[in-house]
């Protein structure tokens, strides 16, 4: 048996996060990124991943609108706040902003030329932008009411610029202004025929046909030659996008194959456009009879209800270049692609990809297949999403509870089938086939909400079911057969009351022969199956229990309970064998791994923590989320773990135990040649080397014994030059801070200021501030810098003291003073000896018949007249 190894860390990947919230969105060109307002802020999303790129933190209020320029190098937003910004995509910073409307704005676009951008606000104005210089170079007014959507003529040569709006009172206008400067009359056309507001406006190939989709159920086509109306296309539903699908695309391919395109006796040639509203279909329309010639047979979409009663499927679609096919955006924050087959004379939509922008809370999680390369979500939603790990896109949804699901369980049958098992508040239990997402056995019983389910481990054969009204179920799974059309009945083999408040959590043994129960009455029990007989209730908790889960290998449970501690009890005799404390809030999840030796759990305090059962040692901790862990997952085969909760975040685990002691060893390996390189260099006297290699190291002493080593010696000042100029701006940052902790000590101020001095030397002020936290170095070094120049000048005064004591005990003679110089030289010229002066000088110092006091005097005299002179010359 291969040898247990305990995990010390794991590596988190965050796999889904929130990305959109509903509102604004725009695609790139080439279809690879989408830029999203989530909130206050703007998210870049890789559409292969969905995965975010980058976050760009505009206002502190709702984002109103977006547009990107043709090359995708410029993002345009605007807020609530009604300031426009534009973003410099490479950089991620903002270039230029500046106001204009009296209101929100509603709707921006960007020129095809991309030095314009046009902006429609609720202020019923619609202007237009110099891009660079930020200047309004059009102002139009004529729009009674909130400017809906505005679109440049794709052609650069037709200076035209359409706009929709709501003008209110069962009206609605679609205006035509010239942006040319030639014109005076700015509003070319008014087109009339909607009755509800424009939400969506397209144009033909050719140029010359407008198509303007409302919400009065109407699509309307208009000639602009002559600005009149073609056709008007009855839809039966609240229009909220209409695009034409390009001649070349496949979807154009498809639709020709399925249809012979004939042209008119005009020469006009006909085109396809496609339709989406509030049903939550896709209609594809002929622009020729004005005739749907295909309709989605079942939406895709859970449609909700407003508040006014209104129904909302689709909130927008978008053809897509480079064959990318039809995008769809929901009223519930996804993103659906889809392309169109024609296969035997029929066209059949399929759904390539679901993207999800935002998931709500997510309170329960598990792994589906035997690879494990599925992960299914309930969140606050009635229905069940099921993840691809490898994209992160929703593969599909299981659709069929009338309230939110609350738990779900997952496992492989004996079939070979992957069955899930849902609990929800509509008081049912629902068993699901995976491959076909298809609803294969409903259970009804409960008389409140199924707040916990689990499969059986071994037969396979049951699931138990805890609910809100205190019982407990066993459900047989007997009567399902390979091709079901129609969900069974599923029955009840037994049913307990089980405890006094809400089942929170079950779990089933591995042995299939017992089943414990977590409750809010603050117990664990355990009963015998098939026939849920009491066998031992644990009793310690102060809180309710969140959380049961049987030990794979030993005879015991573990709880997780609200009053912040994981107990584990004995299941002979119900005793409490150990209990771990660490967690600062609730602990929602407790479950085994490392076959049982090791604990993962997560908490309402937003950590997920590592423990290891025969230590009661926590391992690690991890904080990667941002609010309550409702759920947590464990691969059965690779103990991947999965975490989710009320951020809306899940997040991916991996186990780097052994993957981190390689890399501690491949660097410990790398820091024994480094090291035996630095010695090698320091024995050659090659210090710039030396000096590069210890900032390589990280090693402040031995970088300070080369300085020191360098001050000590004379013309030292080019080799330190030569290893300053090689640092970058990260290792002059580290070096800031290495020289700040010297300068706090006396005894290092000097090597420290010598570093500083040659440092301001080499480097020009304009690089200096550039370092990421020059300030807080700076602050650091001033007051201890200041401490020691004074402690500097303190000395250097002491010094004509120790002059002046020594200059009084005759130690040492005055300096001879300029002036007395020169007095000698007129003492030649009269023929004075000097010898005899200094004769006379000797015998006036062996008289002993002066004063003892007197010869002091001038002993005294004369030291102050050498400390003039040392001041004087200093």
């Amino acid at each position: 048996m291969e040898s247990l190894r305990f995990k010390t860390n794991y590596r988190c990947v965050p796999a889904l996060q929130q990305f959109y919230t509903g509102g604004p969105f725009v695609v790139s060109s080439d279809s690879s990124f989408i830029a999203c307002a989530c909130g206050d802020s703007i998210k870049i999303v890789d559409s292969a991943t969905a995965s975010i790129r980058s976050t760009l933190d505009a206002d502190s209020e709702p984002v109103t609108a977006l547009a990107l320029s043709p090359n995708d190098a410029l993002l345009f937003s605007s807020s609530h706040t009604r300031q426009i910004r534009v973003w410099d995509l490479s950089t991620l910073k903002c270039v230029r902003s500046w106001k204009g409307h009296e209101g929100p704005v509603m709707c921006m676009t960007c020129h095809p030329s991309g030095g314009l951008l046009a902006t429609g606000g609720a202020d019923r104005k619609v202007l237009v932008w110099d891009v660079d210089g930020g200047y309004c170079t059009h102002y139009f007014k004529g729009h009674a009411g909130v400017v809906s959507c505005v679109m440049f003529h794709p052609d650069p040569e037709k200076q035209l610029l359409f706009s929709g709006s709501d003008d209110g009172g069962d009206h609605a206008t679609v205006r035509v202004w010239d942006i040319s400067k030639t014109k005076k009359k700015n509003c070319i056309a008014t087109l009339d025929n909607h009755r509800s507001a424009v939400t969506s406006l397209a144009l033909s190939e050719d140029g010359w046909t407008l198509l303007s989709a409302g919400r009065d159920k109407v699509v309307t086509l208009w000639d602009l030659h002559d600005y009149s109306n073609k056709k008007t296309v009855i839809t039966n539903e609240a229009v909220e996008a209409v695009c034409v699908i390009g001649a070349g695309s496949p979807f154009a391919s498809s639709l020709d194959s399925y249809q012979q395109n004939e042209k008119k006796s005009d020469g006009s040639q006909t085109f396809y456009f496609v339709t989406v509203g509030e049903r939550g279909i896709v209609r594809i329309w002929n622009s020729k009879g004005a005739g749907c010639i295909f309709e989605q047979k079942s939406s895709d979409v859970t449609t909700s209800i407003d508040e006014d009663g209104s129904r909302r499927g689709f909130t927008s679609a978008v053809m897509l270049a480079s064959d990318k096919g039809l995008l769809c955006v929901t009223a519930d924050q996804q993103f659906l692609y889809y392309s169109l087959e024609c296969t035997e004379e029929l066209l059949q939509l399929n759904l390539t990809k679901r993207l999800v922008g935002y998931n709500e809370e997510i309170v329960d999680m598990k792994f589906i297949g035997d690879d494990e390369n599925f992960l299914a979500l309930a969140t606050n939603l009635e229905q069940v999403r099921v993840y691809d790990l490898a994209s992160m896109s929703c593969s599909y949804v299981l659709s069929g509870h009338t309230e939110i699901v609350l738990c779900l369980d997952t496992c492989l049958s004996s079939s070979g089938k992957t069955l899930i098992v849902t609990g929800s508040k509509d008081n049912s239990v629902r068993l699901w086939e995976s491959e076909s997402a298809n609803c294969i056995g409903v259970g009804i019983g409960h008389m409140g909400a199924v707040g916990a389910i689990a499969f059986s481990k071994r037969k396979r054969d049951f699931f138990v079911s805890g609910s809100s009204d205190h019982t407990l179920k066993v459900w047989s799974m007997d009567g399902l057969s390979d091709n079901m059309t129609e969900p069974i009945n599923l029955k009840a083999k037994a049913v307990v009351a089980a405890h006094d408040k809400d089942i929170n959590s079950v779990a089933v043994a591995p042995n299939d022969s017992l089943v414990c129960s977590g409750s809010q009455d603050r117990t664990a029990c355990v009963w015998r199956l098939p026939d849920l007989v009491s066998v031992v209730v644990f009793k310690g908790h102060k809180r309710g229990i969140w959380s049961v889960e049987f030990s794979p290998v030993d005879q015991c449970v573990v709880t997780a309970s609200g009053d912040k501690t994981i107990r584990i009890w004995a299941i002979s005799d119900g005793s409490c064998l150990k209990t771990f404390e660490g967690h600062t809030s609730s602990v929602l999840r407790a479950l085994f791994v490392t076959r049982g030796t090791q604990i993962v759990s997560c908490g309402a305090d937003g950590l997920v923590k590592l423990w290891t059962v025969k230590t009661n040692e926590c391992v690690a901790t991890y904080d990667h989320h941002e609010d309550k862990v409702w759920a947590l997952a464990v691969g059965r085969k690779t103990e991947m773990l999965a975490t989710g909760g009320g951020d809306a975040v899940v997040n991916l685990w991996f186990d780097s135990t052994a993957a981190d002691k390689e890399e501690a060893f491949r660097k410990e390996e790398e820091g024994v040649l480094k090291g035996q390189e630095l010695e090698n260099a320091v024995s050659d006297a090659d210090y710039t080397k030396a000096i590069q290699i210890a900032f390589e190291l990280r090693r402040p002493h031995k970088l300070y014994e080369l300085f020191a080593e360098l001050c000590r010696k004379r013309k030292a000042e080019d080799q330190i030059d030569r290893a300053l100029k090689g640092l970058g701006n990260e290792e002059l940052r580290i070096l800031f801070n290495y020289v700040r902790e010297w300068n706090t000590k006396p005894k290092l101020c000097y090597v420290s200021q010598f570093v500083l001095f040659r440092v301001f030397n080499i480097f020009p002020p304009t690089d200096i501030v550039q370092i990421k936290g020059i300030g807080e170095f700076l602050e650091g070094l001033i007051p201890y810098s200041q401490r020691h120049f004074g402690r500097i000048d303190r000395l250097v005064r002491s010094t004509f003291l120790l002059d002046y004591i020594l200059s009084g005990m005759s130690v040492i003679e005055p300096e001879a003073q300029p002036t007395e110089s020169k007095s000698s030289i007129p003492d030649k010229e009269n023929g004075i000896d000097n010898d005899h002066t200094r004769e006379i000088t000797a015998s006036k110092k062996r008289k002993s018949n002066k004063s003892r006091h007197g010869s002091h005097k001038k002993v005294k005299d004369a030291a102050y007249n050498k400390v003039e002179s040392v001041q004087l010359q200093a």
